[in-house]
């Protein structure tokens, strides 16, 4: 591909399209709208069924990156990338596992075909690995994006991530929580790690905070996320277990898929909630913002795994208080930089059903407010999570000048 002097990000993402991951693809949305080029590396082929039709806006053309499935077919993607490159970080390949190695070369090799200038990774770990050995052998720049699992969770190896972080032309995390924890573990490491907020296409989340109140059902509960331990909706499950036991009846919608979904249907038929909890499955991003924009609360009830894993700031609780939903949420990480108590939503303490309950009890009275909690909550999403804003800001970091091709490395 003939040079340009304007820089080429290539996204290095374990796998593309991803249906739980629609902040990577509203940040790419936002990115080309102002004009930037990316080129997305996927290391993993899609295992979703359904996609969000935002991603026929994406431009940047999707390379899928091999992986070896023999050992000769892993010498021949060695011996696949630029020679110089490979032999440069020879020993640093030998400490990882061949798929990251062979899909590292792989990397280099179609990023300096494709001209990218840049690369980028999105979670420290594998996508991050291999953005960093495919930076070295290519001689280019990287960064990457840290969220939750990737620093929170106990098989983070601190060593490994300290040196991605200390190599890397700049990293990036999402919250204010994120940014202290690094630089406190990390304070060596973290010079050129910046804080950027996941964004939001807000005319995709029209604010409509006036919900015309049926007397005939009771309250429209809505929880939505991966299936997993971390969300927290077997406290929401209890939770309107307590709320029956007060004589508030509630309905309560969770929309997503994910390993806990036996585990969870049995809860809520053990509790004799089947007429009350419903377990609806994923939901396109179109069906989520019409339930956000006619549902009475939304309900986040994150909890901190025994793995030590912990959501950082969830896309759909902005997407929610973007809507006008009255959200209610567990305190864990970053949650209460954005849900406010009295402010801007109901903040409770992570683990807590009958907390929880009270909350949602309270919300569903406020039905009747001027509902100006709402209000505040899409104030603050317009001024911290615009996406034009979120674009701005990565496009500044990414350096303009081309860099140079030789191996080694690029910082």
């Amino acid at each position: 591909m003939p040079e340009s002097t304007t820089p080429v990000v290539g996204y290095v993402l374990k796998m593309y399209p991803r249906f739980s991951e629609t902040f990577v693809v509203s940040e790419i949305l936002a990115r080309e709208a102002q004009g930037e080029q990316i080129v997305i590396f996927s290391l993993r082929p899609t295992t979703d069924s359904r996609f969000h039709p935002e991603l026929a806006r994406v431009q940047a053309p999707v390379v899928h990156v091999p992986r070896p499935s023999s050992a000769t077919r892993l010498w021949d993607a060695l011996s696949s990338g630029p020679a110089d490159g490979v032999a440069a970080a020879w020993e640093e390949l030998r400490r990882h596992s061949h798929d990251d190695a062979a899909q590292a070369v792989a990397v280099a090799r179609l990023a300096r075909e494709h001209g990218v200038t840049h690369l980028h990774a999105h979670f420290a770990s594998v996508a991050t690995t291999v953005a960093r050995l495919a930076g070295r052998i290519a001689g280019l720049p990287y960064s990457f994006t840290a969220h939750a699992k990737d620093i929170f969770h106990q098989d983070v190896d601190p060593t490994d991530l300290e040196a991605k972080l200390a190599d890397a032309h700049h990293a990036i995390t999402i919250s204010e929580y994120n940014l202290a924890d690094l630089r406190r573990r990390f304070p060596q490491a973290t010079g050129t790690l910046h804080l950027v907020r996941n964004g939001l296409e807000l005319e995709r989340f029209p604010f409509t905070p006036d919900r015309p109140q049926a007397t005939d059902v009771p309250p429209r509960l809505l929880a939505v996320g991966r299936l997993v331990e971390k969300k927290g909706f077997r406290l929401l499950i209890e939770a309107v277990d307590v709320l029956r036991s007060r004589g508030l009846a509630v309905s309560a919608d969770i929309a997503g898929d994910g390993p806990l979904a036996e585990e969870l249907a049995a809860e809520i038929t053990l509790r004799g909630l089947d007429d009350r909890i419903r377990l609806l499955g994923p939901l396109t991003q179109a069906e989520l913002s019409k339930r956000l924009g006619t549902d009475d609360v939304f309900v986040a009830p994150f909890v901190v795994g025994t793995d030590g894993n912990a959501d950082g700031l969830p896309t759909v609780l902005l997407e929610a208080m973007a809507r006008g939903i009255r959200c209610v949420a567990a305190d864990v990480t970053a949650v209460g930089e954005v849900v406010v108590p009295g402010e801007t939503g109901w903040l409770v303490p992570s683990d807590d059903a009958p907390a929880l309950a009270d909350a949602i009890q309270e919300a569903v009275a406020e039905a009747s407010a001027d509902g100006q909690m709402v209000r505040r909550a899409r104030a603050l999403v317009e001024e911290l999570f615009a996406s034009r804003r979120q674009a701005a800001a990565l496009r500044a970091l990414v350096p303009v000048e081309r860099p140079s091709v030789s191996a080694g490395g690029a910082r």
